[in-house]
């Protein structure tokens, strides 16, 4: 019987994230509750699952865990994943099949994946390994070297995420009945592209890149490209975007993500984010306001799924100076806040001191807290079951979590850095966003897919968080230079 081993460690590091990454963060799944997990898992290891027992595999699934983006994982919850996986390829298997990111940094390693690969393939030299990466990844060669199979998502915000982990497949099942293993090849332009300009849901170069992703992989002998915008605050050598283009021949790997590369290069400019001053935004949004529907604030300089701190208060103090009304904020990270309203108990007046309380090396300094006085409306445990398309399904939680009526404004306020993916982080504490005037997210992309539909209009909104687009705040170390736009005059000859 062939013998299959799954797992899921997902991170997205930011090495200027305040916030720390201990084991607890990934809630980590182990044994055998690690594989009634894996079934019916919406990301790629749930498409890995379904194929093993679509095949009739003896199935092992050491470790599921996802910790939301922040900063440096801790070593000792590195090792503590990383040791269970080994020793479930160390057993004996046919086949390993990894659900990852592909920018997990480590204290000790700036690549987390490809030295989880290396031990990997150390353990089980001559065994397919096949790897599902998230489009955020920055793509080394050592991640090339330790594997058979690399794909990553085409969309962001990621709605393929089961869709990546088939593509896997289909390379992967030939490997496990003898077929030579494909060539992968890895062309990395020194350029850095804004996260904001990866929204592959509207018309830019970007989504343009990705369509002639999709077209090479049409042609005879390719496999499979993938474009990797990558993540840009992972301060490491080999940050930014990247394609890997697996396919029949080194000649042929080569040469589509060589095009590929090329092209990007050449329209470099556009994956380059000018952030608009946050005066300016709050006075566009108003504009836009009193249509009946809310105007979504994305505070894309303190995001969750960024490793923002979710606790600048830089666009709520904004739209207070402008005398703004109607607004709904959340969630805002601030467990000290928490545990004073949970203290106090529904329906209590009190006063409090909201967020600006996460200081990150490097960054200016943040404001004072901000002093509100209000109510607390709804006490909850934070946990909701999504229904929207990033996760369906999956119960997430926020730690404890309150709603708080300030007269103007209306928050959510929980103990952990939380991605407002659904209504259910609002609904949870008894909140209807669609009310709003103004609804102010911790997010940059993955509400999209549930609020867009929603709102009258989306405004980003540049806050001074450890997220922001402006490449110049941050103050790389491990970053190879030059490059663009960093270092204007970059010469790449491709």
């Amino acid at each position: 019987m062939t013998r299959l081993a799954l797992a899921r460690l997902n991170h997205e590091t930011n090495s200027f994230s305040p916030v720390p990454t201990p084991l607890a963060a990934f809630a980590p799944k182990w044994g055998a509750e690690a594989l009634a997990a894996a079934e019916g898992y919406p990301a790629a290891v749930g498409a890995f699952h379904a194929f093993a027992r679509r095949i009739g595999a003896e199935v092992e699934v050491p470790l599921i865990a996802h910790a939301m983006p922040s900063g440096p994982v801790e070593d000792d919850a590195f090792e503590a994943m990383a040791a269970a996986i080994l020793a479930a390829v160390e057993k004996g298997c046919d086949g390993i099949l990894l659900d990852l990111h592909g920018a997990m940094v480590t204290r000790s390693h700036d690549d987390g994946e490809g030295e989880l690969l290396r031990r990997i393939r150390a353990a089980a030299p001559g065994v397919p390994i096949g790897v599902a990466l998230d489009l955020h990844g920055n793509i080394t060669q050592k991640m090339l070297d330790h594997c058979d199979v690399i794909v990553g998502f085409k969309t962001y915000p990621h709605v393929d995420m089961i869709e990546t982990g088939e593509h896997v497949l289909r390379l992967f099942q030939p490997l496990l009945g003898g077929a030579p293993r494909p060539a992968m090849a890895l062309c990395h332009p020194p350029m850095l592209a804004a996260t904001l300009c990866m929204n592959t849901t509207t018309d830019c170069a970007m989504t343009d890149l990705i369509a002639m992703a999709r077209a090479a992989e049409t042609r005879l002998g390719v496999q499979a490209v993938t474009v990797f915008g990558g993540f840009p605050i992972s301060d490491l050598a080999e940050t930014g975007l990247s394609i890997v283009t697996v396919a029949d021949t080194p000649a042929l790997a080569t040469a589509v993500s060589a095009k590929l590369g090329r092209e990007a290069w050449r329209r470099r400019a556009n994956y380059v984010y000018h952030e608009e001053p946050l005066p300016r935004s709050i006075a566009r949004a108003s504009g836009l306001a009193g249509g009946g529907r809310p105007v979504l604030l994305l505070d894309h300089g303190d995001n969750c799924m960024s490793g923002g701190s979710c606790d600048v208060m830089d666009v709520l103090e904004e739209l207070l100076k402008a005398g703004e009304t109607g607004i709904m904020v959340g969630p805002i990270c601030d467990p000290e806040t928490v545990a004073q309203l949970v203290a106090a108990g529904e329906q209590t007046e009190v006063e409090i001191a909201l967020g600006n309380k996460t200081p990150a090396k490097g960054m200016p300094a943040p404001h004072p807290p901000l002093r509100l006085r209000g109510r607390v409306t709804a006490l909850s445990d934070g946990r909701y079951r999504v229904a929207g398309p990033i996760y369906h399904g999956q119960e997430l939680s926020m730690g404890r979590a309150a709603a708080f009526d300030a007269g103007t404004t209306r928050i959510v306020i929980c103990e952990e850095p939380h991605e407002p993916l659904d209504l259910g982080c609002f609904a949870s504490v008894g909140l209807d966003p669609t009310r709003a005037r103004f609804l102010h997210l911790k997010s940059r992309m993955y509400c999209r897919p549930v609020f867009e539909p929603l709102a009258a209009a989306a405004v980003e909104c540049a806050s001074a968080g450890v997220t922001a687009s402006d490449f110049g705040l941050f103050a790389f170390q491990k970053l190879a230079r030059p490059i663009y736009p960093l270092d204007p005059k970059t010469v790449w000859e491709g």
